[in-house]
């Protein structure tokens, strides 16, 4: 009888028994992308799911990665599938307004020059020893487009995928502290007081409505191995702009951008084994991302400098830094800085119009990469 108890309350601590360092230091991890979402308000709809399915994959016992096991069944319907990052594009597309893009198109440019840091990085993890699927899926954080990472990752490179999520999903959340140095040391004090004016130009809804049409089929056709991405965000985009299903429009764009949210976040989580996260190759991933994302801020920036040269001085280059895919976070961080050395500087929505673009930089970057790889053999 004693033994029988014995066992039965050596059974209640079997938790403990098995627990491993590594994972408690990811349980550590976990409680800090917690305070990061709840009190800091970095990113909650993301890190406050990924940080809670951090935690729970890395109890000992609880079998929720194995098969059939609650985490396993999510990820495996949403991330192996490549569901949920295409779930979340057709929500982005039903929440962007690309007429800042349209109304000046010069912004398509710093859209591009924002995802040359994406190219940099894919070279540096080349020479470091990465494969080419493993480089494409490490250049991609620097976009700090989470769905585009995680579906490239998932799809061909699903060791790296809780590396690359946290690192691109992280990253993302800090852009107003990563920025603003890069974007300081990068242009002077007279660049960064240039008041740029209005754009006066009115974008007519048969040109919003053809612009997702006609992205989405040259898109498709330059690089069609990106348009599962492309055309989601412009399917949502269209159901916005031709105003014919309002209903799907709020669903995507609410309901069901929140469900697959919340999913996706678990699902990020549950990748972050003790075991398989605390890595060095993990490590090596996160440094590269932040160098990607430093990279495509001064592409940015130092394009933008170049147009404040041809313009005669009527582009800020600080609307450069918003080329990347942190939509619409990234253009505010532009906004608040213009507005530390000119009180009247209002850069919003020319950064919008940049930001706008590098969401869609950042899916063809993408495309690109892959279909090389396609023509390459390599996938």
């Amino acid at each position: 009888m004693l033994e029988a108890f014995a066992n039965g309350f050596s059974g209640l601590l079997a938790g403990f028994m098995h627990l491993q360092i590594s994972n408690v230091v990811m349980i550590i991890v976990g409680c800090v992308l917690l305070y990061l979402g709840i009190k800091k308000d970095f990113e909650p709809l993301l890190l406050v799911p990924i940080g809670f399915g951090c935690i729970l994959v890395n109890i000992p016992l609880a079998n929720l990665m194995e098969p059939h096991g609650f985490l396993r069944t999510i990820y495996d319907a949403g991330i192996m599938t490549e569901l949920f990052p295409l779930l979340i594009f057709v929500g982005i597309g039903a929440m962007t307004d690309f007429s800042p893009v349209l109304e000046n198109p010069v912004t398509f440019l710093l859209g591009a020059a924002g995802q040359c840091g994406i190219f940099l990085t894919l070279g540096l993890a080349l020479a470091l020893g990465f494969t080419e699927l493993d480089a494409v899926a490490i250049g991609v954080i620097g976009a700090c487009d989470g769905p585009t990472a995680i579906y490239v990752t998932a799809k061909y490179a699903p060791h790296l995928l809780g590396a690359v999520s946290v690192a691109a999903y992280s990253y993302m959340s800090l852009v107003p502290v990563i920025q603003p140095p890069i974007m300081r040391a990068l242009t002077t004090e007279k660049e960064r007081t240039v008041v740029m004016r209005a754009t006066r130009k009115s974008v007519s809804k048969t040109t919003r409505i053809l612009f997702p049409l006609v992205i989405t089929i040259l898109g498709g056709l330059i690089a069609p191995m990106g348009l599962p991405l492309l055309g989601t965000i412009m399917l949502g985009n269209l159901m916005r702009e031709c105003g014919a299903v309002e209903r799907l429009t709020k669903a995507s764009a609410n309901e069901i951008a929140n469900v697959v949210t919340l999913l996706l976040g678990i699902s990020i989580g549950a990748t972050m084994d003790g075991k398989i996260f605390l890595q060095k190759q993990t490590l090596i991933v996160l440094a590269l991302g932040f160098v990607a994302i430093c990279l495509d801020t001064a592409c940015g920036v130092l394009l933008g400098k170049v147009l404040y040269i041809t313009s005669k001085g009527k582009i800020n280059p600080l609307i450069g830094a918003a080329g990347i895919s942190a939509f619409p976070m990234s253009a505010r961080v532009v906004m608040k800085e213009g507005q530390k050395y000119n009180k009247k500087n209002y850069l919003l929505m020319h950064a919008m119009g940049a930001n706008a673009a590098g969401q869609i930089g950042s899916v063809i970057a993408a495309a690109v990469m892959l279909s090389v790889l396609k023509g390459m053999g390599i996938i």
